[in-house]
C-alpha cells in the first residue's frame, strides 16, 4: 500500500466499535510506515464545500479507484493506522487528485507537520542477579558492563534516546553519567513489566527493550527490530542455529515464523519436529531444517506494551517460562527479523574474560 491507494480500513465509530470502510492513503508516517488515511463515503449530499472531494463515474480515475458509485473523499475524517490493520487495497486515485487533496489539507499533513515517531531504547538493569550479583557494574575493559551496552545502543540510528531502567541506586549513580536513568519498582516479574513502568510516563511512540548483559549488541539489529514495527505491534529478531550444542539446549529459545515473517511459536524445545530426520543424529536433524534461534530483543508500540503487561500470565508462558508467549496467546502479532548476528551475553563472571578477548580482537 502506498500514497494515493484506495484501501479498506477500520474506522472508529461513536459507539467505540470499528467499521470497515474505504479510505484514501494520504501520507506515510516514518519510521513504522503507518498510514494517514481519510474516509470515503457514499453520502455525497453531506459534502463540505472546499474540503471534501467528490469522485464520480465521469472522472478519469473513477475506474482505477474501484469504487462502486459516486463518493466523497472526506478530508475531515482522518485516522492514522499501522499497516497491519488494513484489510487490503481496493484501487487508487490519480496523482493529480492526491496532490490536490494534500494541498487542500495544507499544513495539517505537510511534511513539516507529520511527526516522526519517537522510538526509545530501554535497558532494564538489576543488581541482584543470582548467578552474577552486581553484573551491570562489572568492569569490562575498564568500563562498566551497562556503559558498554548503552554506548552500543546510542549508535543505533532509530533510537531518539537510550534509558536505563533500574531499581538500584548504585546502578543509577553510575549510569546517569552517560544516559538518562529511570527508577522503577523492585517487584516487577519481568523486564517487560519494568520497562512498561517507564514507558507509561515516557513521551514515546515505541520502545526497543535491549538486554543489559550484551555489551557487543549490534546497533544494526536494534534498527532492524525498530523498523519491523511497521509489520506488527511487536517485533523481535532471530538468527539461524549453526551449532549442534544449541539445537537441543533448552536455554536457547527457538522460534518458527510464517510466510509473512510473524512468529507462530517460541519454545525451548527444537521446533519444528522434523519427522523424517527424527531417527538421525543431532547434526542430521539440524541440517534437515533452517532452525531459528530467538534473540532476546523486543520492539513494542507503546500502546501494545501497556496493554500486554495488563494481561495475566498465560498458560503457555507459565509452561515454557517465555514471556513473549503471553503476546501470542492474546492475539498480538510479533514480527520477526532474521539477522546474521549472534548475541554474546555476560551471564556469569567467567564471561567477562571472553568478551574482553573479543574486544581486544
Amino acid at each position: 500500500m502506498k500514497e494515493g491507494d484506495v484501501v479498506l480500513a477500520p474506522f472508529p465509530q461513536a459507539d467505540g466499535e470499528a467499521k470497515n470502510r474505504p479510505a484514501v492513503v494520504l501520507r506515510e508516517v516514518p519510521p513504522f510506515g503507518d498510514l494517514i488515511v481519510c474516509g470515503v463515503s457514499s453520502q455525497v449530499r453531506q459534502r463540505v464545500a472546499d474540503f471534501d472531494e467528490l469522485i464520480s463515474p465521469g472522472d478519469p480515475d473513477f475506474h482505477t479507484s474501484r469504487l462502486r458509485s459516486a463518493s466523497l473523499i472526506r478530508l475531515g475524517f482522518l485516522v492514522t493506522l499501522p499497516r497491519s490493520e488494513f484489510l487490503g487495497r481496493i484501487g487508487c486515485i490519480s496523482t493529480d487528485r492526491h496532490a490536490r487533496l494534500l494541498k487542500r489539507l495544507g499544513n495539517f499533513v505537510s511534511s513539516a507537520r507529520v511527526p516522526r515517531r519517537k522510538i526509545v531504547g530501554i535497558i532494564p538493569a538489576r543488581y541482584a542477579s543470582t548467578r552474577f550479583p552486581g553484573k551491570p557494574l562489572a568492569l569490562i575493559g575498564g568500563k562498566p558492563l551497562i556503559q558498554r551496552v548503552v554506548e552500543q545502543c546510542q549508535k543505533a540510528k532509530s533510537l531518539r534516546e537510550v534509558i536505563v531502567a533500574t531499581d538500584d541506586q548504585r546502578i543509577r549513580q553510575i549510569a546517569e553519567k552517560f544516559c538518562r536513568v529511570e527508577m522503577t519498582r523492585s517487584d516487577h516479574p519481568s523486564g517487560s513489566d519494568r520497562i512498561a513502568e517507564v514507558v507509561a510516563r515516557c513521551d514515546c511512540d515505541a520502545v526497543v527493550n535491549i538486554q543489559g548483559d550484551e555489551p557487543l549488541i549490534d546497533p544494526a539489529v536494534i534498527d532492524a527490530v525498530a523498523n519491523a514495527l511497521a509489520n506488527g505491534e511487536m517485533s523481535t529478531a532471530a538468527t539461524p542455529i549453526k551449532e549442534i550444542r544449541e539445537y537441543d539446549n533448552p536455554n536457547i529459545v527457538k522460534v518458527v515464523v510464517n510466510f509473512a515473517g510473524h512468529a507462530l511459536y517460541f519454545s525451548r524445545r527444537a521446533i519444528p519436529f522434523v519427522r523424517d530426520a527424527a531417527s538421525g543424529s543431532p547434526a542430521e536433524q539440524l541440517a534437515a531444517f533452517p532452525f531459528l534461534k530467538h534473540l532476546g530483543i523486543y520492539g513494542y508500540r507503546r500502546e501494545t506494551l501497556l496493554r500486554l503487561v495488563k494481561f495475566p500470565l498465560s498458560p503457555l508462558e507459565i509452561a515454557e517460562r517465555l514471556e513473549q508467549l503471553r503476546a501470542l496467546e492474546n492475539g498480538i502479532q510479533i514480527a520477526v527479523v532474521k539477522v546474521d548476528y549472534d548475541s554474546v551475553g555476560v551471564d556469569v563472571p567467567e564471561d567477562v574474560a571472553r568478551v574482553e578477548k573479543i574486544l581486544n580482537g
